[in-house]
């Protein structure tokens, strides 16, 4: 069986609206030729632990949303960081919790990163910008 498109930047994002304004940004400075999008928790586990994830290589960064339908971002960054083999994957939560507990959590779980969703169009897409261009591009792995 061939190899699987190789991952660069892996979305996880439920709402359809937020996840065309990242990829929107992303594509501006042509960081979207191997970007994927996932809309649930449950998916991104699969992505990562299920049959074909042995086949497909490691994102440079995962785009994480806190409040997922199936399985929530906390439960995925939980998994992820918890295995050997994910571990290192660099996690950036992008999400709406303000919450002090969610922050605590995510930090505390190994999260890299933990960004507020800007409500405002230009300040998201500005957001989403520097955070393409920083993991995908500047970061060491």
């Amino acid at each position: 069986m061939a190899d699987l498109e190789p991952v660069e930047i892996l979305l996880v994002e439920d709402s359809d609206e937020d996840a065309e304004l990242a990829m929107r940004a992303l594509r501006k400075h042509n960081l979207t030729n191997h970007l994927t999008r996932l809309s649930d928790g449950a998916a991104a586990l699969e992505f990562f632990f299920g049959a074909d994830a042995s086949k497909r290589s490691r994102p440079r960064v995962v785009l994480l949303d806190l409040k997922l339908p199936k399985v929530n971002g906390m439960e995925v960054l939980r998994a992820l960081k918890s295995n050997e083999l994910t571990r290192s994957v660099p996690v950036v939560m992008l999400t709406s919790s303000k919450e002090d507990r969610d922050l605590a959590a995510a930090y505390q779980l190994g999260v890299n990163s933990y960004i507020v969703k800007p409500v405002e169009f230009a300040s998201f897409v500005k957001a989403v910008e520097q955070l393409g261009l920083y993991w995908a591009l500047l970061n060491q792995r």
